[in-house]
């Protein structure tokens, strides 16, 4: 968290902003996120001017007039559009400011997040062997199908691997499996390939829906304008463990996979 949805949400709010804008400066605060950001980075975005924003998986990639800014929120970091002279609160660690007069600022409390510089993104370490994006047409039927045989990894698990499928985390990995009425703990070798239709079409359909409202808030994620998403109240099972199934009023169940909370539902779900 935050996942493929909020990082969406976060690039249409921020495009409007950033687009043709000229970086006036970047101010890092802290440079010990996730990776350290370099010293030489400062010098080697000021002047640039924005010309795309672009999201890969869980990675916004902001594009200049030379090379690419790639950032990744971690597990609690947002980035807000404010004013530059805005006072700056605990966990801002860096102010990307725009000759607008504005500036785009990174707070994150755990310092997961990251920000790298690349020539070339598609060749960057962190991006070069991630999987087909959920929307694009090579993530279809055919090919989780394909992926799917002989693993005996449970399918959720399976649906957060990177390498596989790019951007369906913990949340929506566990809200696509109720919609396609598959227990996360199955292996990802028994499902059937209409099962496997079922559930290319609950990925796409679920965070298609989180888009639309904003992504997810659970704790720390808020959209550039400080806004909460608002997908929380349509989860059906996610951090509903002891409450009524919102379908058939059986109680959701809550189970640990590989240290990560699964919810679903016994009876929706076979």
């Amino acid at each position: 968290m935050p996942e493929l949805p909020e990082v969406e949400t976060t690039r249409r709010d921020i495009e409007p902003h950033a687009l043709g804008q000229r970086i006036v400066a970047l101010e890092v605060y802290e440079p010990r996120l996730r990776w350290p950001v370099p010293a030489s980075l400062p010098a080697r975005v000021a002047g640039q001017r924005i010309t795309g924003t672009e999201r890969r998986a869980k990675y916004l990639l902001i594009r200049l007039t030379s090379g690419t800014l790639l950032l990744h929120l971690g597990m609690s970091g947002s980035l807000r559009v404010l004013s530059a002279d805005t006072p700056r609160i605990a966990h801002d660690q860096f102010d990307l400011k725009l000759d607008s007069g504005q500036t785009l600022r990174f707070n994150d409390p755990r310092r997961f997040g990251s920000l790298h510089f690349t020539l070339d993104p598609a060749r960057h370490r962190l991006l070069k062997h991630l999987a087909p994006e959920p929307f694009e047409a090579a993530f279809d039927t055919d090919y989780l199908y394909r992926v799917t045989r002989g693993r005996r990894i449970a399918v959720k698990l399976l649906l957060m691997n990177s390498r596989l499928v790019v951007g369906v985390g913990n949340i929506y990995a566990s809200e696509a499996l109720f919609r396609a009425g598959i227990l996360p703990k199955r292996q990802a070798r028994t499902l059937s390939r209409a099962e496997v239709g079922r559930l290319v079409r609950a990925v796409r359909v679920v965070l298609a829906q989180a888009i639309r409202v904003g992504g997810t808030t659970l704790r720390d994620f808020v959209r550039p304008n400080g806004s909460p998403g608002h997908f929380r109240q349509k989860l059906y099972v996610y951090e509903r463990a002891g409450e009524p199934c919102r379908v058939c009023r059986t109680v959701i169940r809550q189970v640990t996979q590989q240290g990560r909370s699964t919810y679903y539902c016994p009876s929706c779900q076979k």
